[in-house]
């Protein structure tokens, strides 16, 4: 499978409440190697989506350290986190996360052309025919369906060929058979492109498509990493 692209050792996140700390997430560690997928299940206010931001260096840990791309998050400042993630991962969110001023080519093109790529025009067009958009290149957001809107976002994602994709929810907007459709696109562009996929996802048969899945309670792991 290759090397350690992504790894948590015994990471914790406690905020102040009302009622004094509250733990959110408890002493966690999981390994992942490129070309890994794993599924991060439970129910809502398990610390599924707080897990999702320490892995990708969105937050801090108030213990215990991320080791993304062989960087240690923990002692990168804000800028040089930002500066990791625009090198190595890519983001899928359940509301798409598109600019509504920008058509369907500009969206993809826009992570690439920040990067100063030349050929942000020619990845992004080719993205968006892979995904079945080649005839919407130059529809709005507002133009698309919320599937095509979806294909768009990970057309996005994968432009910049990351090494970590971070996917919460993609199809939680979306009806069951155009979620299906979009499963299916992000495993075989996540297998094509050896990707590591993380997914925060409450849908169970989407989650046993990954090769390993966590499933947290109140913020601790139930039972062992699987496989």
């Amino acid at each position: 499978m290759g090397h350690s692209i992504l790894k948590a050792q015994n990471l914790s996140k406690v905020v102040p409440s009302a009622e004094g700390e509250l733990t959110i997430l408890h002493e966690l560690s999981l390994d992942l190697h490129k070309g890994d997928s794993l599924a991060i299940v439970g129910a809502s206010g398990s610390g599924k989506s707080t897990l999702l931001g320490l892995l990708a260096g969105l937050d801090l840990p108030s213990a215990g350290a991320v080791t993304l791309a062989g960087r240690d998050l923990s002692q990168l400042d804000e800028d040089q986190r930002a500066r990791v993630r625009a090198e190595h991962v890519g983001f899928v969110f359940q509301s798409f996360q598109l600019l509504d001023s920008l058509n369907a080519l500009e969206n993809v093109m826009l992570p690439l052309e920040l990067d100063g790529r030349a050929d942000a025009r020619d990845i992004a067009r080719s993205l968006l025919e892979r995904v079945g958009l080649g005839k919407r290149l130059t529809h709005s957001p507002r133009q698309l369906s919320g599937g095509e809107q979806q294909r768009v976002a990970i057309a996005r994602a994968f432009a910049a060929e990351p090494d970590v994709l971070f996917a919460d929810e993609p199809t939680g907007n979306l009806d069951s058979h155009t979620g299906e459709r979009i499963s299916d696109l992000l495993f075989e562009l996540n297998k094509e492109r050896g990707t590591t996929l993380v997914l925060v996802t409450h849908d169970e048969r989407l989650a046993h498509r990954c090769r390993r899945l966590i499933r947290l309670d109140a913020g601790r792991l139930v039972g062992p990493l699987e496989p």
